[in-house]
């Protein structure tokens, strides 16, 4: 007679986990395979984990533990106040990226019809984190990746967004003949010979959107020249950058006839995000 055997709990399968990865990783993946929050897990973790799960888990796991990003395994990350699907076509969203989206809503007016513009967009949280707070913004995003703008439109739909539209093309190229109120963009900015490239989870992100150049700098320079052409009087340009980047953007940014320069500092005190105004 075949004996049965009583299902895992789930504190120990856990913990069985947390020895090869890392315990938040482990507790986020096996969140996502029950399909339920931290509460309650916290709730229910002498609960069995059955048979199916406890496969689905452990297959995760394993993936987690030669080093695929949390967030492609589960296929979703949160940012600013949205949940956001991503995946391997598009660039994992960062919480120093809400330092940008910080920076762009203290510039836009609540109570003014406004457009806006977001390059490379990637899963598209720039730009739907801004349309979700500005609702009388118009934001165009666009993105030279047709996969990357499906993950960006589905992500409009999942949190309800509408004040929106994608377009397909590098950088300005979309955007011929018209301007915005403010340009907001995280390009690609590590330099091409970078060895963290080969590390981590940057070893799973698509490289068009992390490398651009031997200095990093390939995309600022395209993005800072051309975007005077693209800006209204007063209007303004953020990016995102490299720590170590700062002094070279804010002088791409002078050069191009910006004022007001100034480069913002992350939580940890790096050199984040440069913008200026177009006078």
């Amino acid at each position: 007679m075949r004996m049965s055997h009583s299902p895992i709990p789930l504190a120990e399968a856990l913990r069985a986990a947390a020895t090869r990865i890392d315990r938040i990783d482990a507790e986020l993946l096996l969140l996502h395979v029950l399909g339920r929050d931290r509460t309650w897990l916290f709730l229910h973790e002498q609960d069995g984990l059955g048979d199916a799960d406890a496969a689905a888990f452990a297959a995760l796991v394993a993936r987690r533990e030669v080093g695929e990003p949390v967030a492609y395994l589960s296929g979703t990350r949160g940012f600013w106040t949205l949940d956001l699907a991503v995946t391997p076509d598009t660039l994992i969203p960062r919480p120093e990226t809400e330092l940008l989206v910080e920076l762009a809503l203290e510039r836009i007016p609540q109570d003014v019809d406004v457009c806006i513009a977001d390059l490379g967009t990637g899963s598209g949280a720039i730009a739907l984190a801004i349309a979700s707070e500005r609702p009388r913004a118009q934001v165009v995003a666009t993105d030279f990746s047709e996969a990357a703008l499906a993950v960006a439109r589905q992500n409009a739909e999942r949190n309800h967004i509408a004040n929106i539209e994608f377009r397909l093309g590098s950088w300005f190229a979309p955007l011929a003949g018209e301007r915005f109120d403010l340009i907001a963009s995280n390009p690609p900015y590590i330099e091409s010979g970078d060895p963290h490239l080969g590390e981590g989870d940057l070893r799973f992100e698509p490289m068009t959107a992390l490398a651009s150049g031997v200095d990093g700098l390939d995309d600022l320079r395209v993005i800072a020249n051309q975007a005077t052409s693209h800006l209204k009087p007063d209007g303004w340009l953020l990016v995102e950058h490299g720590w170590n980047q700062g002094a070279s953007v804010r002088a791409l940014f002078e050069t191009a006839g910006f004022a007001d320069v100034q480069t913002a500092r992350d939580l940890e005190g790096r050199d984040r995000i440069t913008l200026g105004r177009r006078i």
